[in-house]
């Protein structure tokens, strides 16, 4: 069965992604003469959430899986209801698959803010049906600082939009891994 959605060819061949991850699967696209593995599929959308006291970064992959968006910053000041919008999230767009930033020392190691994350995602993991993963954040707010300013976001908007474009650097980073595994176990393939 061939469709198209835009200017993306969909095409019928279905790789299995991951032994440990039953029922998510990989889908080869086509644009134009380039073959792209497209990780979102009806059974796996991905959201990361960059964990903060004042605001929570939240950032949302494209229905392809090949791109992170950052979206408005909740209010981390309750993280009861952080839980709530994230599960409403969830439901209303298919998020299946959550990252929350785990923040480390530059040395490797755990402190307070790290609990905090690790408490948060099993809190997270209870409410939803999503699979939830901590990811390594390390120095994600100060890419995404860097981002901005490239971008010529003064210092007073980049307060407000930091959290989630950090969300989105970590979204990203996990998205172009998950592809290029994908890619590689199917080079693999005879």
């Amino acid at each position: 069965m061939l469709g198209w959605a835009g200017r993306v060819k969909l095409t019928d061949r279905f790789l299995l992604y991951g032994r440990s991850t039953p029922g998510f699967e990989l889908r080869p696209e086509t644009i134009g003469y380039e073959s792209l593995t497209v990780l979102n599929t009806e059974r796996m959308r991905a959201a990361a959430v960059d964990l903060g006291k004042v605001r929570v970064g939240l950032a949302v992959a494209d229905e392809l899986g090949l791109m992170a968006h950052p979206r408005q910053y909740l209010d981390g000041r309750d993280p009861r209801r952080v839980v709530g919008e994230l599960t409403r999230l969830a439901e209303a767009e298919g998020i299946t698959v959550f990252l929350v930033g785990l923040p480390r020392h530059l040395n490797g190691k755990e402190g307070l803010p790290a609990q905090r994350a690790r408490k948060f995602a099993e809190v997270l993991a209870s409410r939803t049906r999503a699979r939830v993963e901590l990811i390594d954040e390390w120095l994600s707010t100060k890419e995404a600082h860097a981002r901005l300013r490239e971008n010529g976001t003064t210092s007073r908007e980049a307060r407000e939009r930091v959290d989630s474009a950090a969300a989105a650097v970590l979204l990203q980073s996990w998205l172009d891994g998950q592809r290029d595994s994908a890619e590689q176990r199917d080079s693999e393939e005879p």
